[in-house]
């Protein structure tokens, strides 16, 4: 388990804009590619581990946390695809339950078939509203989850189905544009909820420079999630290291 003296949650809320490198177990077999994103991971200070994927398989999610904790103590958050996407040895998971689309087994489907272990696990669970919101192309998440993500122009509904996460009990806002998303989270729908809401916010989906991470934490992003982005360009996390550097 994570062995700081602040839960996973405690840890996100401490400041803004924090980094989470985003594994899809699916894409992540490589076990020397797996090994350098951990050495510079490590080495660029990032925050945080996010461990999940649309179609990963109960096996080889398990895996890759095994790997990952044997290797590094940043902290490890499952960000489930489906309910079988759950270990043991991580330190939290992200419960999400996708309040942008109007598929039930994605409102609670998932979370009533794994509830029993979810519950005996002895990891932090942390109550997730999680929002697609359109990249510009259609996402593995909109694919397999069958739901239509929120447009980018749509502030208002954005914000209306995060507040209405928050009034639910939800602990953390997590708007998402999807992996390999074109387009990002618009920082307008971050603002609309600041307006109302001081919850944790996480965003990602598309994140491929310094300057958008820098955008979201001046928008008083807690979590910044990069996923893509590191499989074509491994030393980007180098660049973050020198951008973490100039803020802190």
């Amino acid at each position: 388990m994570y062995n700081g003296r602040t839960s996973i949650f405690e840890k996100m809320v401490t400041q803004k804009g924090q980094i989470a490198v985003l594994i899809d177990p699916d894409k992540s077999q490589d076990e020397y590619y797996l090994t350098e994103l951990i050495e510079k991971a490590e080495f660029s200070g990032i925050d945080f581990f996010f461990v999940g994927g649309s179609t990963v398989s109960a096996h080889d999610f398990q895996a890759t946390v095994h790997f990952i904790k044997k290797r590094s103590n940043i902290p490890v958050v499952i960000f489930p695809g489906a309910g079988h996407q759950v270990s043991n040895e991580a330190d939290a998971i992200l419960y999400l339950s996708l309040l942008s689309g109007r598929n039930a087994e994605y409102l609670i489907g998932q979370h009533v078939s794994s509830a029993l272990e979810v519950y005996k696990l002895q990891i932090e669970v942390i109550p997730t509203a999680y929002i697609l919101v359109d990249g510009g192309n259609k996402s593995s998440v909109a694919y397999v989850s069958q739901t239509t993500p929120i447009p980018r122009n749509q502030k208002g509904i954005a914000v209306k189905t995060a507040l209405a996460g928050v009034m639910q009990g939800k602990k953390v806002i997590f708007f998402d544009s999807g992996s390999g998303a074109n387009d990002t989270v618009p920082t307008e729908m971050v603002n609309g909820l600041r307006e109302y809401a001081d919850e944790v916010i996480i965003v990602g989906g598309g994140i491929s420079d310094i300057q958008t991470i820098d955008d979201y934490r001046n928008k008083a992003v807690n979590v910044i999630v990069i996923g893509n982005k590191l499989e074509s360009d491994i030393d980007f996390l180098l660049d973050i290291a020198n951008y973490k550097k100039q803020v802190e």
